[in-house]
This record gives C-alpha cells, structure tokens and sequence, in this order.
C-alpha cells in the first residue's frame, strides 16, 4: 500500500508537470520525461525503485495523451462545424492528426477549451514490468506471484485466486483490502472470438428497458432496465439510511462524544462493502450488454449504430433518482462492447449521426410524438414500437449523402424539414367537395397501431 501511495505521487508528478500544451500537447514522450528527472535528480524524491517509477511515469504519459485525443474528437466536430470545404477540413484534420495544431489559430483555442488539465485521482495501483516478477506454484498447487518491493531484491509475495500464469505487464490495483492482478491478454485466443458473425446489415438503437433493439425489431439485453431500476431503487433507500446515521454521528460530535461518533464512522459508514456491491453491478450490466452486442453480431456482418462517444445534455436538470436510473457511464461500456466485440469477431461498426432519429417517422419522414415507448406519426397516423422506429432511422442513415457523422443537429433538423416539405408539395390535393368533407366529418382519421 505504501509503494502504491508514493507511485501515485508520481502520477500527480507527471500530471502537474506535464500534462498541458507545453508538455505532451508539443510532443513531449515518457522516455525524455525519465531522462530529465534523472539528470535533475527529481527521482530520488519519491522513495521507490527505478524500474517502479519509470513504469510508472510512461503509464501516466499515456493517460495525458489519451486525454489529449479525447479532446481532439470535440475539436473535429468544431472543425466540421465551421467549414465545409472539403480541402480545409482535410488539412484541420491532418494538423490534429500530426499534433501541429499548435500553430493554428481556430486549432490552438479549440484544444485549449476542450483540453482541460486535469489531475491525478489514482494512488492504488503499480505497474509492474514483465521481466520484474515471477510466479510459482506451492505444494499444494496455490500460484504466488512475487512483485519487487520497496527495497532492492526483496520480493512481494501474493497468493493468486487462479492457476492461470499472469503475462506481460501487470497492473496491481489494491482495492477493498485486496489485490487485483490485471494484464492483457489476446482476444483472438478468446472462444467468444471463434464464433462467426452474420451477412445481414443492421441498424441498432441504445435504449433502457434492453441494451439494444435492431432494425428487424428484436430486442436484445432485455434484463438491462430491471438491472439498472433496482440498483436505483437500492441506492436510493441505502443512502438514506447512511444520511440519517451521518447526522447522528454529526449529532454526537457536536455535543461532545466523539467515542459514538466514531463507532458510527467506523461500523456503518464504511465504503469496502459498498466498492464491492458497486463492482458486482458494473460487472453484471457489462455481461448483459456484451451479451445483447454478441447476439446482435451473431446476425450482422454490418452494425450501424449511433456515435456514442457524443455527449448529450438536457435542456432540464433531470431528478437525483432519474439520473441513477439513465445511468450515463452504461452509454460508455456499450459502445465499448460495439468496438470490441465487432473487431474480434470481424464485422464493421459504422458509426453514424443519430440526431432525431428517434424523432422523425421512419415511413414518410415526418416529425412525430414519441411517448414512452411508443412513436407517434403526425402524417401517417401510424403509432411505431419507438426502439425500432429509430434503429430503422438509424440505419437509413447510414446511406444518407446529406448528413455526416459529425452534421451539427440544428443543420440535421433543417435538412430533414426540407426533405418532409418537399414531400408534402408533391401529395395530390385533397378533394373538398361537400359530400367528402361530409364523410370526412362521419367518419374521422383514427391512428392506425403497429406491432413492428
């Protein structure tokens, strides 16, 4: 724990230092960060050994530039906004790319909005090298693994829940009073790799109730909803009762008995069983969505799906337990599971621009009503299951010539009222006799239900 606390101050090291435009934003690598602290002897400082903070140092020059990167993809949005020009996009572009956007303008001030620095928040982890551990096995078959210390040549042994040998570099993450061991391994070894992906192309929407519904109309991930409501629904009544025994404690110390106090702090306001319900939920919701994605692979060799790297805000600040219950970080993992699963299994991910997609009939079009589930078309008088309506809109969209991934929504709107204009130009004229508008009056339009 003590090596873990020190390296993370490395961590916050190379962060403050570093982690900017005059750091890795000019190129700036790991290796003449080492070579740096070495000739100014900033090393000696932090107490560890060499090969601890070396790692160390190049795992967190790797978080700054994928920061940095992350950046860079609200910064093409902005390039896509402010111009057209096939030719000037490309060499905005190809400036990020080549991380020589510095000397651009427009560039310079959309990375520094969107580049925020940030700090380091990790001080329980260690990277430990391949060729600095090893691992054996003890007489009654148990796996120890032995990771170098604070002190030369004194090894740290740690008993291992698995007969599986640990490869390459490892991350410790110490966590709940134990030791998580983490390190790569090859996906294309993995039996969920082995299977085959389908011929079909197949448009899929995110939603609550199920992880993804598709073009076709199938659900998949149908557990999601009720994942994610009762683990609200528990959040919500445990952190009541911690609030209710955080003011008795608050209570007792202002009058003194802190002995109380503290045996609350203690005893019932602890966090190791909480991290670990945490846990077990993430890990849950992660197999019910790597389950929906597999399902949906199994059947495409083509998924088009909404760009979910796109942050989306509310025009209306959303309740506590809303909020619990859209969990947003499900956003994350499900375009994780896209990716990843698409890539071993060999089919292609297009992502598209889903902007009123879930807003504009599939049929015709037109602007309609959605409300709960369901989508209501103002033209067609149709009622749509909502999840298919928009994974439909979802894969036309991959199609269009005229709205690009990064399209600004406002500029989506106009093109798809034009395009519902123009329809409505070239539709016949109604016949206003006073026998049809008789028959009109008996006998009035009724919206037609879908099962689709």
């Amino acid at each position: 724990m003590e090596q873990a606390r020190r390296l993370g101050r490395v961590r916050s090291e190379v962060w403050q230092r570093y982690g900017s435009t005059n750091g890795v934003g000019s190129g700036l690598r790991d290796r003449q960060v080492r070579d740096r602290w070495l000739a100014d002897g900033i090393h000696a400082q932090f107490g560890v050994l060499a090969n601890a903070w070396k790692e160390t140092v190049r795992d967190a020059i790797a978080d700054i530039t994928a920061n940095m990167e992350a950046a860079k993809v609200d910064v093409r949005r902005a390039v896509s906004r402010r111009t057209n020009d096939p030719g000037e996009r490309q060499r905005m572009f190809t400036a990020l790319r080549a991380d020589q956007w510095a000397s651009d303008p427009f560039l310079a001030r959309q990375m520094r909005k969107h580049w925020k620095r940030g700090r380091n928040r990790t001080h329980d982890q260690i990277v430990v090298r391949a060729d600095k551990y090893h691992t054996a096995a003890d007489g009654r078959g148990r796996l120890w693994l032995a990771v170098p210390g604070l002190e030369p040549r004194k090894m740290v042994r740690i008993p291992l829940s698995t007969t599986v040998t640990p490869t390459g570099t490892l991350r410790l993450i110490l966590r709940g009073g134990r030791v998580e061991v983490h390190y790569q391994i090859d996906a294309a070894q993995m039996r969920s790799s082995q299977r085959p992906c389908g011929e079909a192309t197949v448009g899929v929407d995110k939603g609550y109730t199920e992880a993804l519904t598709d073009s076709d109309g199938q659900p998949h991930g149908e557990q999601l909803g009720v994942l994610l409501s009762s683990e609200s629904d528990r959040l919500k009544e445990r952190n009541r009762r911690r609030a209710k025994l955080r003011s008795v404690a608050n209570t007792a110390a202002q009058r003194g008995d802190h002995a109380k106090a503290h045996r609350i702090k203690v005893n019932n306001l602890g966090t190791v069983k909480r991290d670990r319900q945490a846990a077990r939920h993430r890990a849950r919701v992660r197999t019910e969505i790597f389950t929906a994605v597999h399902k949906v692979v199994d059947k495409a060799a083509t998924v088009v799906a909404e760009d979910l790297t796109k942050r989306f805000t509310s025009r209306r600040k959303l309740p506590k337990n809303m909020n619990r219950r859209l969990a947003a970080w499900t956003k994350g993992v499900t375009a994780e599971a896209l990716k990843s699963v698409s890539e071993r299994r060999g089919s292609a991910l297009v992502p598209v621009n889903a902007a009123y997609t879930s807003q504009t009939c599939h049929q015709c079009g037109a602007f309609g009503r959605r409300s709960g589930d369901r989508f209501h078309c103002t033209r067609c008088g149709v009622v749509w299951q909502a999840d298919v309506n928009a994974a439909i809109n979802i894969l036309h969209r991959a199609g269009d010539p005229d709205i690009a991934l990064h399209t600004p929504h406002q500029r989506v709107k106009q093109i798809l009222q034009n395009r519902t204009d123009r329809h409505r130009t070239r539709l016949p004229v109604q016949d206003s006799s006073p026998a049809t508008a008789g028959r009109r009056a008996n006998h009035p339009n009724r919206s037609a239900m879908s099962n689709e």
